[in-house]
């Protein structure tokens, strides 16, 4: 039997993507409301409670409501708000993240879906903490810059509705210029840092895909390693992972540019160790589609490892 799955917000922009991903699949059928029932609560709870698995595409205060309607011990929650991520009762929905994190996921009932941003510079600063190469009390920094996709409905109509009250000729921006992004809480704490890492967000006049770098001066760390033995730690991190990837250092020389969209309308997280020796300086890259890996590819591989299915289906 197929499980039965009820997306919350289906309408939205990641909502959309979830549904593409599982609507021609055998093994999910999708519990849908038609349009006037959407914001019915009474409808709502319904479909909530018949669901096996809730995939919650909902802004942080209507996914919290959600999550407050299911009164039954066996529906399971994938959240792709920022709400839960940093909640010490909801699991990380990063398989690739840690030893264990992938079995913490499977068995999960509750699993709150990682951010866009936190996707890329996880995978670069984890396994690098976690090898003792930056200490937990490093002062990170990390630039990033996403599609105009990963604002949402508000910011898509900014760049596309030409004519629109809203609409923007900015080839390029930066933004949460106060430093205080919401993505920043779970960054610190799924890197293991003892600080938060200051955050330089920007968007480009694009629709999908991202580049998030993490500049190291490696001559300061205490350690001193060599961008090559960086580079090493990350793959030997990812090793036989599907869906991340780490550049070898041939394939590095090869790489002149890196472009955001390189991966669209994939899952896959293509990591880049950029140095030089001489300087002891690296550039660490991460590449991968906000709406992919950074939103409803990781959502559906979370889906497939709670379900018992491959964890690739889909993706």
């Amino acid at each position: 039997m197929p499980v039965q799955v009820f997306i919350d917000g289906e309408a939205g922009t990641t909502g959309l993507q979830i549904r593409a991903r599982l609507a021609s699949r055998s093994d999910v059928a999708l519990i849908q409301l038609p349009d006037h029932l959407r914001k019915s609560p009474a409808a709502r709870r319904d479909a909530l409670n018949a669901a096996d698995f809730v995939i919650l595409c909902l802004p942080d205060d209507a996914a919290r409501e959600a999550v407050g309607l299911i009164d039954n011990r066996t529906t399971r929650v994938i959240d792709a708000s920022t709400a839960f991520r940093t909640a010490p009762d909801w699991t990380y929905g990063f398989p690739e993240l840690s030893p264990g994190q992938r079995a913490a996921v499977q068995a999960a009932s509750r699993v709150s879906n990682p951010g866009c941003y936190p996707t890329g510079f996880l995978a670069l600063v984890r396994p690098l903490v976690a090898a003792g190469l930056v200490p937990t009390d490093w002062p990170v920094t990390v630039n990033a810059v996403s599609g105009y996709s990963g604002g949402g409905k508000a910011m898509i109509a900014e760049f596309e509705d030409v004519g629109g009250d809203t609409f923007s000729h900015d080839a390029f921006r930066i933004y949460a210029t106060h430093l205080g992004h919401k993505h920043v809480p779970e960054m610190r704490l799924h890197a293991g840092l003892d600080h938060p890492p200051l955050f330089a967000p920007a968007v480009g006049r694009y629709a999908q895909g991202m580049i998030v770098e993490v500049p190291l001066q490696l001559f300061a760390l205490p350690a001193r390693p060599g961008v090559d033995l960086v580079r090493e730690t990350l793959q030997a991190a990812y090793a036989g992972e599907r869906f991340v990837t780490v550049a070898t250092a041939e394939e590095t020389a090869a790489t002149k540019a890196v472009q955001p969209e390189a991966l669209n309308g994939t899952n896959q997280l293509r990591l880049y160790a950029f140095g030089d020796p001489a300087v002891g300086q690296a550039r660490l890259v991460a590449v991968l589609d906000n709406l992919g890996k950074g939103a409803s590819g990781a959502a559906v591989q979370s889906l497939n490892l709670m379900a018992g299915f491959d964890e690739a289906a889909g993706l």
